[in-house]
């Protein structure tokens, strides 16, 4: 449907706002009407079926919650979207409840505005599709356990499918929190070895001295404490899969051993001299760059290549942003089960907060965010004052060209003079940049004196 084939009706009891909201849907190609007040809203859908509604809470006759009723009555898939200067959570919360799509508070921002009308046209649209077209995008959602529709995920789940049925090792590499354990078992689940063992390990988790033991099992008195046989994890994972995580933290003498595994299907028990056979499918994982290990001789070239076989990366979540409202969804449903609380719904200007922000945790972070605004939840619907994001501030800042400094860096002890030097260097060059040189123009972007403005760049061209 093109915009000009959506019909938009206005209530508002203050001509000012029903005249700019008007020009700016008339401006994006929408068909507009206007009431000003609720009875008249009411009236003009006896004439029109519109496919959303823009309606101010607090009318002079009837209430916005009035006309809201009364339109989901007549057309229960009418879209409506609340808008108050004066909205409290009681009302917004039963105003979702009531039906409503969401709630703009006043003053808006008008992009905003026109992007939430247009996400929820989209959404109109799509509940149009057959039923069909919906159940295959449902199933496009998920994989698994793994949530996300974006294309990078679409390209992930492909992968999967292809090399799930063959024998191949695999390397899974991506930021911390991204889900690689999830595309490991999904693997696993989509191969002929899904009703075998399905073995997992932290490499980082567990202490060199015990790792080996933990890998290739040990025999009764090969070390102290060792006061009986005990089978390792490839042992246990025979015939079915072994997700090594974290693998790049393994030290160069297990990197030996491990090679000998991968190469030969053999391996030996901790004080045994006996060759034990196993037959297992090896995924690893990695939120290390393992080629530059190579490089910097942290890891083995040769054990690099025989687990890297073939590479799934995992993009980090703030590059399919796309995924996060299906994931914040998934993570409500999740805990409010496990809280027994009554929430099945998150805002979209909630939706729009997360989306802005950059989850240096990645879905790791996300989820732990939901469980949190849940747990603190007082509403059966999660708004953006619901949500915990005080917990979850941005951790880095970035300075020259974008580089990143990691707030979480400060206990391995920093250079804050350094920090501060190159970030107020990159805004002065680029005051410069934007201006095309104009130091006075720059100095007035940066609300300083010019005088400020060249002390400032001569100081710190001096430096560079």
């Amino acid at each position: 449907m093109d915009d000009k084939d959506y019909h938009l009706l206005v209530v508002d009891d203050e001509l000012s706002m029903r005249e700019l909201l008007e020009y700016l849907f008339i401006k994006e190609g929408y068909r507009v009407d206007c009431a000003e007040s609720g009875a008249q809203a009411i009236k003009m859908q006896d004439k029109t079926t519109y496919d959303l509604i823009v309606c101010d809470i607090r009318l002079g006759d009837i209430t916005g919650l009035d006309v809201l009723r009364a339109a989901k009555a007549k057309h229960p898939n009418i879209v409506v979207i609340m808008i108050s200067a004066y909205v409290t959570t009681e009302v917004a919360v039963e105003a979702m409840n009531e039906g409503a799509y969401d709630y703009v508070p006043k003053p808006f921002d008008n992009d905003e505005l026109l992007e939430t009308i247009a996400r929820a046209l989209k959404l109109r649209t799509l509940e149009r599709e057959s039923k069909s077209l919906r159940n295959d995008l449902k199933k496009n959602l998920h994989f698994g356990r793994i949530v996300g529709n974006s294309p990078a995920m679409m390209h992930i789940y492909r992968l999967i499918r292809q090399v799930a049925q063959t024998r191949t090792n695999i390397l899974v590499s991506g930021e911390s929190g991204t889900g690689k354990e999830l595309i490991a078992r999904s693997i696993h689940n989509e191969s002929t070895r899904a009703d075998q063992p399905f073995v997992a390990i932290n490499c980082g988790g567990i202490p060199e001295t015990l790792m080996e033991s933990e890998l290739f099992g040990h025999k009764k008195g090969a070390f102290t404490g060792a006061s009986q046989d005990k089978q390792g994890l490839f042992e246990a994972a025979h015939n079915g899969t072994i997700f090594l995580d974290e693998i790049g933290e393994l030290s160069m003498p297990l990197q030996v051993k491990l090679l000998r595994v991968v190469q030969e299907k053999v391996f030996k028990a901790v004080g045994s001299n006996e060759d034990i056979n196993v037959d297992c499918r090896i995924i690893s994982a990695t939120n290390k760059n393992l080629a530059e290990e190579v490089i910097e001789g942290r890891f083995r070239e040769d054990l690099f290549y025989r687990l890297n076989v073939i590479e799934i990366k995992v993009p980090p979540l703030r590059e399919r942003k796309p995924d996060i409202k299906a994931l914040a969804q998934h993570f409500l449903e999740k805990y409010a089960t496990e809280m027994e609380k009554e929430i099945k719904k998150i805002s979209s200007y909630a939706v729009d907060l997360l989306q802005k922000y950059d989850f240096p945790g990645n879905v790791r972070e996300l989820e732990n965010l939901m469980e949190r605004s849940v747990a603190l939840s007082t509403t059966n619907i999660i708004l953006p004052e619901s949500l915990a994001l005080s917990v979850h501030k941005r951790r880095w800042i970035e300075g020259v060209q974008g580089k990143r400094y990691d707030l979480d860096d400060i206990d391995k002890g920093v250079s804050l003079d350094m920090i501060l030097r190159e970030i107020e260097y990159a805004y002065l060059q680029k005051a410069l940049e934007l201006t095309g040189g104009n130091k006075n123009k720059a100095a007035e972007l940066l609300g300083i004196t010019f005088r400020s403005f060249r002390h400032r760049l001569g100081k710190l061209q001096g430096d560079n």
